[in-house]
């Protein structure tokens, strides 16, 4: 199992509506089938970090990291919710004790990147 966690914040001067919005777009990549369990909502961790949502998801494999990557919903999904983040910092973990297995997801987002220069810029406007 790989996990995907997010801890982010949202750009000053998004309203309810904008929020609702990235909230639900994260809802639907969270819903896709490569997905094995997901959680998004507020961040339980220290305010002072800065950070007041959080997206979590487990996908069983890099199978499945692939097609989850690169679904259509959650290409779309950045476009949409990307934009609106101030503050991001992403955490990986698996219970995969494959000693490459970082480096092979890190491989599979510079593909990404190069597949979707406008997603890298967009990821390269967000604060960590």
């Amino acid at each position: 199992m790989i996990i995907l966690m997010l801890r982010f914040a949202l750009r000053p001067g998004t309203t309810q509506a904008e929020t609702a919005a990235v909230l639900a777009a994260m809802r639907r990549t969270a819903t896709l089938d490569s997905v094995s369990f997901s959680a998004v909502g507020q961040d339980l961790g220290d305010p002072a970090d800065g950070y007041t949502h959080a997206y979590c998801a487990g996908v069983r494999d890099l199978a499945a990291l692939r097609r989850y990557l690169y679904d259509p919903v959650h290409l779309d999904g950045d476009l949409e919710i990307l934009p609106h983040l101030a503050r991001l910092s992403a955490l990986q973990l698996s219970d995969d004790m494959d000693p490459g297995l970082k480096e092979k997801i890190v491989a599979m987002h510079r593909e990404k990147v190069a597949a979707y220069p406008e997603w890298g810029c967009l990821l390269d406007t967000i604060p960590r």
